[in-house]
């Protein structure tokens, strides 16, 4: 098995591996051009986020800067608005629906490390290497994020729901419902 393949089974992984650290460069790469790139140019942008993402649907608007590990994870629905400043940690799949609004700031998390030191860090003859492991993210349709709001790994979040801003989001989230805080909850059906 393959870093790439323990990576995205949710397995501990080297996330120094040589094929990961050439996806993990061309990423870069790529955000870097859009970061830079005048918004006029819709049709370079364009090009730029299909060679980035592993899909993006029509309709969807990036704002600048926008951050990510490796991008090929990322799936993004029709006309989905991801405003600036987002940062998306896909060494696991994130899959954003359709008609969802991303406030500034927003980050999605599918990496995770063992919360005993001993655990994460393991001794090499290199010197010290991390342990990292995965979960997916999944947030539905009609979803409004709220600005500066955090998604852990392995979260879900249900069809036509409202995180509101600054919210750490922990555990899955049903549709049709209003959520916000640290940690995120429940306030009332929507």
């Amino acid at each position: 098995m393959t870093e790439k393949e323990k990576m995205l089974a949710g397995n501990n992984y080297s996330s120094r591996d040589p094929e990961l650290l050439a996806l993990y460069h061309k990423a870069r790469r790529l955000f870097q051009e859009y970061n830079r790139i005048d918004s006029t140019q819709t049709t370079r942008r364009d090009e730029i986020l299909m060679e980035l993402l592993h899909r993006k649907a029509d309709g969807v608007w990036i704002e600048a800067p926008f951050y990510c590990d490796y991008g090929e994870n990322i799936t993004i629905g029709a006309h989905t608005f991801v405003n600036a400043n987002c940062f998306f940690l896909d060494n696991n799949i994130i899959t954003v629906g359709e008609n969802c609004l991303l406030g500034p700031y927003v980050q999605i998390y599918t990496a995770q490390h063992p919360l005993k030191a001993c655990e994460r860090i393991v001794q090499d003859v290199d010197g010290p290497r991390y342990l990292t492991s995965t979960r997916p993210v999944t947030i539905g349709d009609n979803v409004w994020i709220g600005g500066n709001s955090v998604i852990m790994p392995g979260v879900t979040i249900g069809d036509n729901v409202t995180i509101g801003a600054g919210s750490v989001v922990t555990k899955n989230i049903p549709d049709d419902v209003l959520a916000y805080g640290n940690p995120c909850k429940i306030i009332q059906e929507l």
